[in-house]
């Protein structure tokens, strides 16, 4: 399969791309079961991690769905926009304008692949982590199967050539929020050794992959599709498919991985 794909917005094979007062009322009218259980499993691993009196925050909180998972009570959502669910609205996650290390955790939910420059991205969440401190990550995984998906859906694109190391490098466009890369963080976290070498700031502690069936048929976060809707027990039924494939083939099956970074001291 080709190592460069990148489809234009209007080429988008999924409803509401961008509308993200619509997937809010949508998701939080619970109708969904399978964007629900999708969403719980995406935030509800981090507070492993997480202390009831730590001070956290999330970048490009989307809809603000994590508040519903995260159990912290001083966290925050912050997001580039003005959204009315926002602790702190225009918040540009490559220059956030806050403090230094004032933060236990930051937490980035699908957020990196989105980026113009993700090389400095790290350097700010270095910047307001307090030592010890973690950045918490959920992001896509470009497996074979991600990126025959997204080829389908023309949603979008992958471009595992570029040098998403170099600062100097813009992964993607950077007056357009929607733009997207999938292969950033394959590319940052494929190599754990290469990622340290580059931000010693930093020390990977996890790096898991995760889901099949529970993302194809979530019904998306944000642009929508269809699904087929499930009942409870056959979502957790899925989840243990999905964890039985991903140990078949980590290179075919898994969408998405979950990350932990440590700010070292």
């Amino acid at each position: 399969m080709l190592k460069r794909y990148v489809p234009i917005h209007n080429q988008n094979r999924m409803g509401h791309e961008g509308d993200l007062i619509g997937a809010r009322a949508y998701y939080q009218k619970q109708k969904n079961r399978n964007l629900q259980f999708l969403l719980q499993g995406r935030f509800e691993w981090m507070n492993t991690y997480i202390k009831s009196d730590h001070k956290g925050i999330e970048l490009g909180a989307g809809i603000g769905a994590s508040k519903d998972f995260i159990h912290c009570e001083d966290f925050k959502l912050t997001d580039f926009n003005d959204s009315e669910w926002l602790d702190i609205p225009n918040v540009d996650a490559l220059n956030t304008g806050l403090p230094c290390e004032e933060f236990d955790f930051i937490i980035a939910s699908n957020l990196i692949h989105h980026l113009a420059k993700p090389a400095i991205f790290f350097d700010e969440c270095s910047r307001i982590l307090k030592p010890g401190g973690l950045l918490l990550i959920q992001e896509i995984n470009t497996s074979f199967f991600m990126r025959l998906i997204l080829r389908i859906m023309r949603h979008e694109g992958y471009d595992e050539t570029i040098n998403v190391f170099d600062q100097n490098v813009t992964c993607n466009n950077p007056t357009d929020p929607w733009s997207a890369n999938c292969s950033i963080p394959k590319i940052l976290f494929s190599n754990h050794e290469r990622f340290n070498d580059q931000f010693p700031a930093f020390e990977i502690i996890q790096d898991h992959k995760t889901e099949f069936f529970i993302f194809l048929n979530s019904g998306g976060v944000i642009a929508k599709t269809s699904y087929i809707p499930m009942r409870i027990n056959a979502l957790r039924a899925t989840k243990k498919v999905d964890s039985y494939l991903i140990k078949i083939s980590e290179d075919l099956f898994p969408l998405q991985r979950q990350i932990v970074l440590q700010k070292r001291t």
